[in-house]
């Protein structure tokens, strides 16, 4: 849709594929259009749920739906959008790109009414979580039996099930075509146990107390960047038929970004301001949950021989009763051990690799546009320019000069400006999807810049060594002081890495160095 006195589109629109007015209004703002899509879909599950009994409507299914819809910036239905439309797919796969991400937001529903009872978090969006208002509904409510989970935290369970399901049938009810189908679905089952394995590790982190920074790594890879970005992306290069190798690097940029961003995540954790984060401030710590961030500061406080800095962290990770004044205390270990500027680095390195993934794919121009500025979005800091108001249409982010093509550097050559942001009105009737083009054999072929094959699961990635962690960062300094000038010591590296020597073994991403 064109806002009046618009200019007219430009010639290089036509590259996403053949033209049409509900691709051009879902390009003016991708979250209203899933939105839409998903109020449609949700409509016809809570009046099934109604059906079946009031109680568990109004209980369950309602509030599961408003969940839903109320809340959350449609980060990974803009990247399966933006690497569909970069792909090639316009008409043909909107209706089924759209389902597919109304399923994705269920997906994220599940993952976080989940996440929030396993870490007991109180607060999600800036509100209750799920199971708080449960609780709050029924402050009286006993538990179902003896020894049993408390009646709030069982039902959010039930309540993330159901969300889940509910992803998985609209999935299997939509209209592929056969070659498309297959591809989307074995990267669907690759993603709910990607996600239900991350998440493991990351309860089992806190259970065994463990220190190892290349699992805490392997945590982020697999809880958060496979499905948040990775497998997104995936999605959409698998609607619009997208070959072996641009599919390659579009989970490679996604895997890069998307450990950044979970990294970036705790560092919010920790350091972020409740009412920018919308949860609160040191959770991470309380609940003894193994990130990078700790997992860094305990090798080098070891490594360093301090002792004080160690006390503070092992007295106060797992200490659900931690005051702000020892939370307080913990920052300041995180930031004098150079943990958080070491974390700040590594950030930096892995957008500037996602970068170069994604400038290796064959890619629209326009649609690649959107697609490094969603990844720029994720992997800044918490109220920044650069992360801006994500919930509104991704063109209305100014450009400018960083990673992914913000804040200020100019756009690659052949790069045309983002298309003006316009309101989309609710998504109308769509027909079923026709049958893309075959995809061709995704037997392994070596990137433009080089690089081998990424495997569609990463395996576990070495451990970072002192000459990985000492070079300056790729990313702009946050705007605390301490995360800008730290150079790490050679002396003090994380356990397995040698002085001035890179290991062999995988990166982050999964392919070989």
């Amino acid at each position: 849709m064109q806002r009046t006195g618009a200019p007219p589109p430009t010639p290089t629109v036509t590259k996403y594929g053949s033209p049409c007015s509900l691709c051009e209004e879902v390009d003016a703002d991708v979250p209203a259009a899933v939105g839409s899509q998903l109020e449609a879909l949700l409509q016809d599950r809570v009046a099934d749920a109604a059906a079946l009994d009031g109680v568990f409507a109004a209980d369950v299914a309602g509030p599961l739906a408003r969940f839903t819809l109320d809340g959350g910036r449609r980060m990974r239905s803009q990247f399966l959008w933006w690497a569909m439309r970069a792909c090639g797919g316009a008409a043909a796969e909107t209706p089924a790109a759209l389902r597919t991400a109304a399923a994705l937001e269920l997906i994220q529903t599940c993952a976080l009414v989940h996440d929030d009872v396993m870490d007991g978090s109180p607060r999600r969006r800036g509100g209750p979580s799920f199971h708080a208002r449960l609780a709050a509904r029924y402050p009286g409510a006993a538990s179902p039996g003896t020894g049993a989970a408390p009646f709030a935290t069982a039902a959010a369970v039930l309540a993330g099930d159901l969300a889940l399901s509910w992803a998985d049938d609209i999935v299997a009810g939509t209209d592929f075509g056969d070659a498309v189908r297959h591809r989307v679905l074995a990267d669907w089952r690759a993603m709910r146990t990607e996600m239900v394995a991350g998440q493991y590790l990351d309860l089992h982190g806190q259970a065994t107390g463990s220190r190892s920074v290349a699992q805490a790594i392997r945590t982020a890879c697999l809880k958060t960047a496979q499905y948040t970005v990775a497998r997104p992306l995936s999605l959409g290069a698998a609607l619009a038929g997208a070959d072996a190798r641009t599919t390659r690097d579009l989970c490679a940029a996604g895997r890069y970004a998307g450990t950044a961003f979970q990294l970036r995540d705790d560092i919010e954790g920790v350091f972020g301001d409740p009412l920018v984060t919308g949860k609160p401030s040191g959770d991470d710590i309380r609940s003894g949950k193994l990130t990078y961030l700790a997992a860094v500061a305990r090798a080098r406080a070891e490594s360093r021989g301090d002792r004080a800095a160690l006390s503070v962290l092992e007295s106060s990770l797992g200490d659900v009763d931690l005051t702000e004044a020892r939370l307080h205390r913990v920052r300041e270990v995180l930031t004098d051990t150079g943990a958080l500027a070491v974390v700040e680095e590594r950030i930096g390195r892995l957008v500037a690799a996602g970068e170069r993934r994604l400038c290796a794919a064959a890619l629209s121009p326009v649609a690649a546009h959107h697609l490094r500025t969603l990844l720029a979005r994720v992997t800044a800091p918490a109220g920044s320019p650069a992360h801006a108001d994500s919930a509104g249409p991704v063109s209305a982010v100014p450009g400018g000069a960083g990673p992914f093509g913000t804040s200020g550097a100019p756009e690659p050559a052949g790069a045309p400006p983002a298309s003006p942001a316009t309101s989309v009105p609710r998504t109308p009737s769509l027909s079923p999807a026709t049958p893309a083009s075959p995809t061709p054999s995704a037997s392994p072929a070596p990137s433009e810049s080089g690089e081998a094959p990424v495997p569609p699961v990463p395996p576990v990635p070495a451990v970072p060594d002192a000459a990985e962690t000492a070079r300056p960062a790729s990313s702009p300094a946050a705007a605390s002081p301490a995360h800008t000038g730290h150079v790490t010591p050679r002396h003090a590296r994380p356990p397995g890495g040698a002085p001035g020597r890179r290991r062999s073994g995988t990166t982050v991403d999964g392919s070989r160095r």
